[in-house]
Protein backbone atom coordinates (compact mmCIF):
# COMPACT_ATOMS: atom_id res chain seq x y z
CA UNK A 1 0.00 0.00 0.00
CA UNK A 2 1.45 3.31 -0.99
CA UNK A 3 1.60 6.24 1.52
CA UNK A 4 2.24 10.03 1.59
CA UNK A 5 4.92 11.59 4.43
CA UNK A 6 4.33 14.87 5.47
CA UNK A 7 7.72 15.27 6.79
CA UNK A 8 10.74 15.63 5.06
CA UNK A 9 14.26 13.81 6.43
CA UNK A 10 16.66 16.20 7.55
CA UNK A 11 20.58 15.74 8.72
CA UNK A 12 21.06 17.82 11.79
CA UNK A 13 24.19 19.58 12.79
CA UNK A 14 25.97 16.36 10.65
CA UNK A 15 27.04 16.44 7.15
CA UNK A 16 24.03 15.74 4.46
CA UNK A 17 25.17 12.52 3.98
CA UNK A 18 25.80 11.16 7.75
CA UNK A 19 22.42 10.76 8.75
CA UNK A 20 18.88 11.32 7.66
CA UNK A 21 16.96 12.23 10.71
CA UNK A 22 13.34 10.73 10.18
CA UNK A 23 11.70 13.25 12.67
CA UNK A 24 8.94 16.45 12.82
CA UNK A 25 10.84 18.91 14.34
CA UNK A 26 8.07 20.99 16.55
CA UNK A 27 7.90 23.85 18.83
CA UNK A 28 6.99 22.76 22.93
CA UNK A 29 6.68 24.72 25.82
CA UNK A 30 9.42 23.14 28.09
CA UNK A 31 8.65 21.86 31.51
CA UNK A 32 9.98 22.04 34.91
CA UNK A 33 11.60 18.50 35.72
CA UNK A 34 9.68 17.66 38.72
CA UNK A 35 6.58 19.15 37.43
CA UNK A 36 7.25 16.52 34.42
CA UNK A 37 7.92 13.60 36.72
CA UNK A 38 5.26 14.10 38.99
CA UNK A 39 2.80 13.86 35.87
CA UNK A 40 4.66 11.30 34.68
CA UNK A 41 4.69 9.00 37.88
CA UNK A 42 1.22 9.62 38.49
CA UNK A 43 0.36 8.37 34.99
CA UNK A 44 -1.45 11.60 34.22
CA UNK A 45 0.95 11.62 30.97
CA UNK A 46 3.34 9.37 29.37
CA UNK A 47 6.79 10.96 29.03
CA UNK A 48 7.33 11.06 25.66
CA UNK A 49 4.64 14.15 25.53
CA UNK A 50 6.44 16.27 27.33
CA UNK A 51 10.07 17.85 27.43
CA UNK A 52 12.12 20.08 29.53
CA UNK A 53 14.51 22.80 28.71
CA UNK A 54 17.77 21.44 27.93
CA UNK A 55 20.43 23.13 29.53
CA UNK A 56 23.95 23.52 28.11
CA UNK A 57 27.16 21.92 29.81
CA UNK A 58 28.71 23.78 32.04
CA UNK A 59 32.52 25.00 31.52
CA UNK A 60 33.31 22.71 34.28
CA UNK A 61 31.34 19.73 33.05
CA UNK A 62 32.42 20.01 29.38
CA UNK A 63 35.94 19.61 31.29
CA UNK A 64 35.01 16.63 32.59
CA UNK A 65 33.18 15.56 28.75
CA UNK A 66 36.82 16.15 28.07
CA UNK A 67 38.71 13.80 30.49
CA UNK A 68 35.62 11.35 29.27
CA UNK A 69 36.66 11.66 26.13
CA UNK A 70 40.43 10.72 27.03
CA UNK A 71 39.59 7.80 29.06
CA UNK A 72 36.44 6.51 26.14
CA UNK A 73 37.68 7.69 23.14
CA UNK A 74 40.06 3.86 22.30
CA UNK A 75 37.63 1.83 23.70
CA UNK A 76 34.49 3.51 21.90
CA UNK A 77 36.54 2.98 18.77
CA UNK A 78 37.64 -0.50 19.35
CA UNK A 79 33.81 -0.82 19.71
CA UNK A 80 33.04 0.47 16.64
CA UNK A 81 35.40 -1.58 14.84
CA UNK A 82 34.00 -4.48 16.43
CA UNK A 83 30.17 -3.62 15.68
CA UNK A 84 30.87 -2.49 12.22
CA UNK A 85 32.35 -6.22 12.12
CA UNK A 86 29.61 -8.32 12.95
CA UNK A 87 27.11 -6.18 10.70
CA UNK A 88 29.26 -6.53 7.70
CA UNK A 89 29.54 -10.57 8.75
CA UNK A 90 25.98 -10.25 9.30
CA UNK A 91 24.54 -8.49 6.19
CA UNK A 92 26.03 -9.87 2.74
CA UNK A 93 24.31 -6.95 0.17
CA UNK A 94 23.65 -3.10 1.18
CA UNK A 95 23.11 -2.02 4.17
CA UNK A 96 20.44 0.19 6.08
CA UNK A 97 21.49 1.07 9.55
CA UNK A 98 18.27 2.45 11.59
CA UNK A 99 19.72 3.97 14.64
CA UNK A 100 17.53 4.55 17.66
CA UNK A 101 17.32 8.60 18.39
CA UNK A 102 19.20 9.68 20.40
CA UNK A 103 21.89 7.90 22.01
CA UNK A 104 22.12 5.32 19.03
CA UNK A 105 22.59 8.79 16.71
CA UNK A 106 26.32 9.30 16.74
CA UNK A 107 27.15 5.50 17.08
CA UNK A 108 25.54 4.97 13.96
CA UNK A 109 26.98 8.02 12.31
CA UNK A 110 30.47 6.77 13.09
CA UNK A 111 29.26 3.09 11.87
CA UNK A 112 28.24 4.28 8.75
CA UNK A 113 32.18 5.61 7.62
CA UNK A 114 33.48 2.33 9.05
CA UNK A 115 31.11 0.31 6.91
CA UNK A 116 31.97 1.88 3.91
CA UNK A 117 36.03 3.07 4.78
CA UNK A 118 37.48 -0.45 6.12
CA UNK A 119 34.74 -3.25 5.10
CA UNK A 120 34.05 -1.26 1.68
CA UNK A 121 30.02 -1.55 2.36
CA UNK A 122 27.50 0.31 0.33
CA UNK A 123 25.48 2.10 3.51
CA UNK A 124 22.98 4.79 4.28
CA UNK A 125 21.91 5.48 7.81
CA UNK A 126 18.44 7.10 9.24
CA UNK A 127 17.70 8.07 12.47
CA UNK A 128 14.01 7.44 14.21
CA UNK A 129 12.20 7.35 16.82
CA UNK A 130 11.85 4.48 19.64
CA UNK A 131 9.16 5.53 22.45
CA UNK A 132 9.13 2.75 25.61
CA UNK A 133 5.39 1.91 25.76
CA UNK A 134 4.54 3.19 22.55
CA UNK A 135 6.79 1.16 19.98
CA UNK A 136 8.89 2.38 17.08
CA UNK A 137 7.91 5.38 14.41
CA UNK A 138 5.93 3.19 12.23
CA UNK A 139 5.56 5.74 9.70
CA UNK A 140 9.47 5.98 9.90
CA UNK A 141 9.73 2.74 8.90
CA UNK A 142 7.29 2.89 6.10
CA UNK A 143 9.55 5.75 5.08
CA UNK A 144 12.85 3.74 4.39
CA UNK A 145 10.96 0.99 3.03
CA UNK A 146 8.39 2.40 0.80
CA UNK A 147 9.89 6.15 0.09
CA UNK A 148 13.87 5.44 0.31
CA UNK A 149 13.18 1.57 -1.38
CA UNK A 150 15.57 -0.08 1.19
CA UNK A 151 15.89 -3.69 1.36
CA UNK A 152 14.34 -4.88 4.73
CA UNK A 153 16.75 -7.94 4.58
CA UNK A 154 19.19 -4.88 5.04
CA UNK A 155 17.94 -2.98 7.67
CA UNK A 156 20.38 -3.36 10.99
CA UNK A 157 18.66 -1.49 14.17
CA UNK A 158 21.52 0.51 16.26
CA UNK A 159 22.06 1.79 19.90
CA UNK A 160 24.40 2.88 22.25
CA UNK A 161 23.94 0.31 24.91
CA UNK A 162 21.35 -1.31 26.53
CA UNK A 163 20.77 -0.88 30.32
CA UNK A 164 17.72 -3.33 31.52
CA UNK A 165 16.94 -3.96 27.96
CA UNK A 166 13.54 -1.99 27.77
CA UNK A 167 13.87 -0.69 24.39
CA UNK A 168 15.19 -4.00 23.01
CA UNK A 169 12.55 -5.70 24.19
CA UNK A 170 10.19 -2.64 22.77
CA UNK A 171 11.74 -3.02 19.50
CA UNK A 172 11.07 -6.76 19.61
CA UNK A 173 7.68 -6.74 19.93
CA UNK A 174 7.11 -3.42 17.69
CA UNK A 175 9.02 -5.60 14.89
CA UNK A 176 6.73 -8.81 15.50
CA UNK A 177 3.34 -6.56 15.43
CA UNK A 178 4.58 -4.42 11.98
CA UNK A 179 5.29 -7.79 10.48
CA UNK A 180 1.91 -9.06 11.75
CA UNK A 181 0.17 -6.36 10.44
CA UNK A 182 2.34 -5.26 6.91
CA UNK A 183 3.96 -9.10 6.37
CA UNK A 184 7.24 -7.70 5.97
CA UNK A 185 9.63 -9.07 8.35
CA UNK A 186 12.77 -6.93 9.75
CA UNK A 187 15.38 -8.78 12.25
CA UNK A 188 14.84 -7.35 15.58
CA UNK A 189 18.07 -7.68 16.77
CA UNK A 190 19.51 -4.67 18.43
CA UNK A 191 23.49 -3.85 17.83
CA UNK A 192 25.63 -2.02 20.20
CA UNK A 193 28.46 -0.87 21.56
CA UNK A 194 27.88 -2.68 24.70
CA UNK A 195 24.67 -5.12 26.04
CA UNK A 196 25.09 -4.52 29.71
CA UNK A 197 21.21 -6.30 29.88
CA UNK A 198 22.08 -9.51 27.81
CA UNK A 199 19.26 -8.64 25.52
CA UNK A 200 20.98 -7.91 21.58
CA UNK A 201 24.13 -8.40 19.77
CA UNK A 202 27.17 -6.56 20.82
CA UNK A 203 31.03 -6.53 21.31
CA UNK A 204 31.24 -6.44 24.91
CA UNK A 205 29.07 -6.36 27.72
CA UNK A 206 31.30 -4.36 29.83
CA UNK A 207 30.23 -1.03 32.10
CA UNK A 208 32.86 1.31 29.82
CA UNK A 209 32.27 5.08 29.76
CA UNK A 210 30.96 5.59 25.79
CA UNK A 211 31.90 9.84 25.62
CA UNK A 212 28.59 10.58 23.66
CA UNK A 213 26.33 9.43 26.45
CA UNK A 214 27.02 12.31 29.04
CA UNK A 215 26.06 15.21 26.49
CA UNK A 216 22.80 15.52 25.63
CA UNK A 217 22.15 17.21 22.03
CA UNK A 218 25.33 18.87 21.43
CA UNK A 219 26.93 15.93 20.59
CA UNK A 220 23.82 14.17 18.94
CA UNK A 221 23.07 16.46 16.25
CA UNK A 222 21.66 19.25 18.08
CA UNK A 223 18.11 17.59 18.13
CA UNK A 224 16.05 16.75 21.35
CA UNK A 225 14.86 13.63 22.42
CA UNK A 226 11.67 12.38 20.74
CA UNK A 227 8.39 13.34 21.00
CA UNK A 228 5.01 12.06 20.81
CA UNK A 229 2.05 14.68 21.66
CA UNK A 230 -1.07 16.11 20.18
CA UNK A 231 1.46 17.44 17.50
CA UNK A 232 1.64 14.62 15.89
CA UNK A 233 -0.37 13.44 13.23
CA UNK A 234 -1.39 9.86 11.85
CA UNK A 235 1.21 10.84 8.87
CA UNK A 236 3.98 12.00 10.57
CA UNK A 237 6.88 11.10 11.70
CA UNK A 238 7.64 11.53 16.02
CA UNK A 239 8.58 14.71 16.91
CA UNK A 240 11.75 16.42 18.11
CA UNK A 241 13.14 19.76 18.72
CA UNK A 242 15.60 21.26 16.45
CA UNK A 243 18.16 23.24 18.55
CA UNK A 244 20.19 24.29 15.34
CA UNK A 245 18.91 27.75 15.05
CA UNK A 246 19.32 28.53 18.67
CA UNK A 247 22.90 30.08 18.74
CA UNK A 248 23.95 29.09 22.13
CA UNK A 249 23.24 25.76 21.17
CA UNK A 250 24.98 26.07 17.40
CA UNK A 251 28.11 27.36 19.11
CA UNK A 252 28.55 24.45 21.59
CA UNK A 253 27.39 21.96 19.15
CA UNK A 254 30.12 19.30 18.90
CA UNK A 255 28.80 16.70 16.65
CA UNK A 256 30.67 16.25 13.77
CA UNK A 257 33.75 17.14 15.72
CA UNK A 258 33.16 14.01 18.31
CA UNK A 259 32.91 11.45 14.69
CA UNK A 260 35.86 12.86 13.41
CA UNK A 261 37.87 12.86 16.62
CA UNK A 262 36.36 8.60 16.75
CA UNK A 263 36.64 8.37 13.01
CA UNK A 264 40.50 9.35 13.89
CA UNK A 265 40.81 6.82 16.90
CA UNK A 266 39.86 4.06 14.56
CA UNK A 267 42.16 4.51 12.09
CA UNK A 268 44.89 4.66 14.11
CA UNK A 269 43.94 1.65 15.73
CA UNK A 270 43.63 0.25 12.33
CA UNK A 271 47.20 1.68 11.37
CA UNK A 272 48.78 -0.06 14.99
CA UNK A 273 47.77 -3.48 13.38
CA UNK A 274 44.38 -4.12 15.57
CA UNK A 275 42.26 -6.42 13.71
CA UNK A 276 38.01 -5.88 14.16
CA UNK A 277 36.82 -8.76 15.75
CA UNK A 278 33.75 -10.00 14.33
CA UNK A 279 32.55 -12.52 17.28
CA UNK A 280 29.76 -10.70 19.44
CA UNK A 281 30.01 -11.74 23.13
CA UNK A 282 27.53 -14.67 24.59
CA UNK A 283 24.63 -12.53 26.22
CA UNK A 284 24.39 -15.26 28.56
CA UNK A 285 26.21 -13.62 32.10
CA UNK A 286 24.72 -10.02 31.24
CA UNK A 287 21.80 -11.67 31.13
CA UNK A 288 22.27 -13.48 34.59
CA UNK A 289 23.69 -10.11 35.78
CA UNK A 290 21.09 -7.73 35.24
CA UNK A 291 18.33 -9.95 36.36
CA UNK A 292 19.96 -10.22 39.77
CA UNK A 293 21.03 -6.69 40.46
CA UNK A 294 17.43 -5.53 39.53
CA UNK A 295 16.15 -7.93 42.43
CA UNK A 296 18.87 -6.92 44.28
CA UNK A 297 17.72 -3.16 44.06
CA UNK A 298 14.25 -4.14 44.54
CA UNK A 299 14.07 -5.29 47.81
CA UNK A 300 17.06 -3.59 49.39
CA UNK A 301 15.56 -0.24 48.04
CA UNK A 302 12.00 -1.32 48.54
CA UNK A 303 11.15 -0.03 44.79
CA UNK A 304 8.34 -1.28 43.34
CA UNK A 305 8.62 0.28 39.75
CA UNK A 306 11.83 -1.06 37.45
CA UNK A 307 11.86 1.76 35.63
CA UNK A 308 13.11 3.56 38.47
CA UNK A 309 15.83 1.54 38.41
CA UNK A 310 18.81 3.04 35.54
CA UNK A 311 21.91 0.38 35.54
CA UNK A 312 25.12 1.39 33.66
CA UNK A 313 26.88 4.43 33.44
CA UNK A 314 25.26 5.83 30.48
CA UNK A 315 21.70 5.51 32.08
CA UNK A 316 22.78 6.64 35.07
CA UNK A 317 24.15 9.79 33.58
CA UNK A 318 21.07 10.24 31.19
CA UNK A 319 18.71 10.10 35.06
CA UNK A 320 21.13 13.13 36.21
CA UNK A 321 20.90 15.12 32.72
CA UNK A 322 16.92 14.81 32.15
CA UNK A 323 14.72 13.11 35.41
CA UNK A 324 14.23 13.31 39.53
CA UNK A 325 17.60 11.02 40.39
CA UNK A 326 16.89 10.16 44.24
CA UNK A 327 20.68 9.07 44.64
CA UNK A 328 23.26 7.36 42.43
CA UNK A 329 25.25 4.37 43.20
CA UNK A 330 29.20 4.33 42.08
CA UNK A 331 31.37 1.19 42.92
CA UNK A 332 34.33 2.94 42.57
CA UNK A 333 34.64 7.04 43.45
CA UNK A 334 38.02 7.02 42.96
CA UNK A 335 37.53 5.47 38.96
CA UNK A 336 38.04 8.55 36.50
CA UNK A 337 34.93 7.02 34.48
CA UNK A 338 32.87 8.52 37.14
CA UNK A 339 33.94 12.02 37.24
CA UNK A 340 31.78 13.27 35.72
CA UNK A 341 28.73 11.64 37.42
CA UNK A 342 30.39 13.02 40.36
CA UNK A 343 30.36 16.48 39.14
CA UNK A 344 26.31 16.19 37.94
CA UNK A 345 25.57 14.77 41.59
CA UNK A 346 27.35 17.46 42.69
CA UNK A 347 25.62 20.25 40.64
CA UNK A 348 22.29 18.96 41.52
CA UNK A 349 22.64 18.09 45.14
CA UNK A 350 22.06 14.25 44.47
CA UNK A 351 23.28 11.94 47.03
CA UNK A 352 26.29 10.08 45.67
CA UNK A 353 26.41 6.15 47.48
CA UNK A 354 29.49 3.91 47.37
CA UNK A 355 29.31 -0.09 46.81
CA UNK A 356 32.12 -1.55 46.11
CA UNK A 357 30.19 -4.78 45.47
CA UNK A 358 28.20 -2.78 42.55
CA UNK A 359 28.15 -5.45 39.23
CA UNK A 360 28.07 -1.97 37.36
CA UNK A 361 30.27 1.40 37.53
CA UNK A 362 27.33 3.42 38.37
CA UNK A 363 23.46 2.73 39.05
CA UNK A 364 20.95 5.73 39.49
CA UNK A 365 17.13 5.66 40.93
CA UNK A 366 14.69 7.88 40.28
CA UNK A 367 12.82 9.50 43.01
CA UNK A 368 9.38 8.67 43.76
CA UNK A 369 8.27 12.53 43.71
CA UNK A 370 4.48 11.58 44.36
CA UNK A 371 5.39 10.94 48.17
CA UNK A 372 7.80 14.11 48.83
Amino acid sequence: MSMSFDNAPFSGSYRADEVQFLLKPIDIDPIDVTAKERLIQSGQRHYSELLSRESLPSVRYLSVFQQALHLGLQPMARGVLDLAAIIAARRPADITLVSLMRAGTPVGVALRHVLREVFGRTVVHYSLSIIRDRGIDRTALRFILDAAGQDPAGLVFVDGWTGKGVIAHELRNSLTAFERDQGIHLDPTLYTLTDLAGVGCAPTDDDYLIPSSILNATVSGLVSRSILNEQIGRQDFHGCVNYQSDPAFAAADCSVWFIDTVLAAVRAQLAAGYTPNAQPVDPTRARARSTALLAAIRARFGIHNAHFIKPGIGEATRVLLRRVPERVIIRDPAAAEVAHLLELAHEKAVLCQVDPTAPYQAISLIKGVLDA
